[in-house]
């Protein structure tokens, strides 16, 4: 599993499952309430990285530095 914040934006909501501790249906579950950001692209569920860590108290990577 990689870390949350590497190259890529979203990440299966199996994988934020994952992340969380909890099932597989509890994430689908709890991306249906509204607890777990996601976006759907045609029948494909992702959750966006950013929000995912905001969602656990992570510092979100942006990619920029500050100056």
């Amino acid at each position: 599993m990689r870390p949350v914040g590497s190259e890529r934006k979203t990440i299966s909501v199996e994988e934020a499952a994952r992340w969380l501790g909890v099932s597989r249906n509890g994430a689908y579950e709890a991306a249906k309430r509204g607890e777990i950001p996601t976006i759907n692209i045609g029948r494909l569920k992702r959750v966006p990285i950013a929000p995912f860590e905001r969602l656990l108290g992570l510092s979100v990577s942006t990619g920029k530095e500050d100056a």
